[in-house]
């Protein structure tokens, strides 16, 4: 497999493991914000598509007339990071295959060393290569798919990047339960150590 290839196989796999996060949830469970910053699962699914959509597409010349309101200069910040009730999740899981369908016809349509624009980068690095592109999005998929993975486990319990996920220690719940509290006591333990050092410092 060449370059193009291998780089095309990690951006799929990614993508496929992140859209496989709302497998199995409900309308709430996908929607809802885990973290302070109003992450959510089908918020990530949304940018994710979005944002590849444009590297792929605008980026080099290849626009896919697909409007992406939440990405104009009159959309309200963040507004590519939720789904807003009248999104549908059928809609957003589209999206995101459209936008997987649309850049593999980039990549497969020109060379690696195929040059591109990113005009809300700044001025001094938009000029990019299709190789560069390819890194950035496989980057960036596998980042937020990282924080799909926490929120997942958050809502169910479900964890590693797939069922069966070979990467993951198999334990059973106990084991787990046990596995967490021996790292919380490692954890007080370490503070204890820390705050006694701080004290022998300042005498």
């Amino acid at each position: 497999m060449d370059d193009k290839g291998i780089l095309l196989q990690y951006l799929s796999t990614r993508r496929a493991n992140l859209l496989g996060k709302l497998d199995g949830l409900s309308e709430y469970d996908i929607r809802r914000p885990m973290t302070p910053t109003g992450t959510n699962l089908l918020g990530l699914v949304k940018h994710v598509a979005s944002v590849e959509l444009d590297y792929f597409g605008l980026v080099f010349g290849r626009p896919s007339g697909r409007s992406l309101p939440w990405l104009s200069d009159e959309a309200e910040p963040d507004a590519d990071l939720w789904a807003a009730p009248e999104e549908t999740r059928g809609e957003i899981t589209e999206l995101h295959r459209f936008a997987a369908a649309h850049s593999d016809a980039t990549i497969a349509a020109l060379p690696l060393d195929a040059s591109g624009e990113v005009p809300w980068w700044p001025e001094e690095r938009r000029r990019v290569t299709l190789h560069q592109i390819l890194v950035h999005m496989c980057v960036e998929t596998a980042h937020h798919l990282g924080h799909a993975d926490i929120l997942r486990e958050l809502i169910d319990g479900s964890a590693g990047q797939r069922p069966g996920d070979p990467n993951l220690s198999v334990r059973s719940p106990d084991e787990w339960v046990a596995h967490r509290a021996r790292l919380e006591a490692a954890a007080r333990e370490a503070a204890v150590v820390e705050d006694a050092a701080r004290e022998d410092a300042a005498r």
